[in-house]
């Protein structure tokens, strides 16, 4: 989107309009390094494969740490189309609820396409829900093979869409594993900031 199309009054934006939006936004979007199934956000969201099968990755240590209980309730849900997300009790962990985005078949890859489906859909059901708070991990960028780059631009601006269409979600956390994958995503959404608009690549 060109700044020069935004526009208020019939003239273009000025820069401390973009900055004032920025800022805003960046007190409801957080990145951080960590543990995932750490996190005391409302929700977790689970990197699933369509069949909600927790193997490996995010997923293993979903079960690991919430028990087999996430298991069996991914169990009574079955199978769910590439690009949704489905919501299960989050067994022991500190999160209640586990949210899992399906981007990718079980020993299947991750597209952008299936990415950006699977985490708008994830937060619509944290909005439908009246969650305050959910933390993602990358999705996708694990056995799936998605590149971490193109992982943060289309997660961070469905993040950021979301929130600007109004919604119960007060914090949207970001959690990656490591320092690479946390800069990763701190340059990404620097840069959107810088920008003032929902396209990292302006």
């Amino acid at each position: 989107m060109p700044k020069a199309s935004l526009r208020k009054n019939g003239k273009a934006a000025g820069r401390e309009n973009i900055v004032s939006l920025s800022k805003d936004l960046a007190t409801k979007i957080v990145i951080e390094q960590g543990d995932l199934t750490d996190m005391q956000t409302d929700a977790i969201v689970n990197a699933a494969n369509n069949d909600l099968i927790l193997g490996g990755g995010v997923a293993g240590a979903i079960r690991r740490r919430g028990g087999d209980e996430i298991q069996r309730a991914c169990n009574e849900i079955g199978s769910i189309p590439i690009g949704y997300a489905a919501i299960t009790t989050g067994g022991r962990l500190a999160a209640k609820w586990v949210i899992h985005a399906a981007s990718m078949e079980l020993g299947g890859s991750t597209t952008a396409e299936a990415l950006r489906k699977s985490t708008a859909h994830a937060l619509r059901i944290a909005a439908e829900s009246a969650l305050k708070s959910i933390a993602f991990p990358a999705i996708g960028t694990g056995v799936a093979g998605f590149p971490m780059k193109d992982c943060a631009e289309i997660m961070l601006q469905e993040a950021l869409t979301h929130l600007q269409n109004g919604t119960t979600l007060e914090k949207i956390y970001f959690v990656l594993f490591d320092q690479d994958s946390r800069e990763t995503f701190q340059k990404i959404w620097k840069r959107m900031q810088a920008s003032g608009c929902q396209d990292s690549r302006f």
